[in-house]
């Protein structure tokens, strides 16, 4: 399974900023896709998840500034961060993940989201 992102850079506070992730060599398309984000000395965190069914799943400190959405066809998400906040500027990484037999989680590798103020 590979997870390509694109996206991301430089932004200044109250622009927007657009994710995108590809997923190739999934068998199975029942699964999670989402963000998590990594900023310098804090944990990885939830930004935010959609299933394959399209329910969504935010991080409270982006909840209504950002969009998460899915295209199964293509195992594509976007992600539209809007009213950026300098809190924001992280490593964002893709994520797609299942629960149920076959259980798998894989980790893209990230893309920098800076933010200035």
């Amino acid at each position: 399974v590979q997870l390509q992102a694109s996206g991301g850079g430089l932004a200044q506070a109250g622009e927007s900023l657009r994710l995108s992730c590809a997923a190739s060599g999934i068998i199975y398309s029942s699964n999670t896709m989402g963000w998590y984000r990594q900023a310098p000395g804090k944990q990885r965190e939830l930004v935010a998840t959609v299933t394959s069914g399209g329910t969504t799943d935010y991080g409270n400190s982006v909840e209504g500034r950002f969009t998460i959405a899915r295209d199964n066809r293509k195992n594509t998400i976007d992600l539209q961060m809007n009213s950026l906040k300098p809190e924001d500027t992280a490593v964002y990484y893709c994520n797609v993940k299942r629960k149920l037999t076959p259980v798998f989680n894989y980790w893209g590798q990230g893309t920098l989201v800076t933010v200035s103020s």
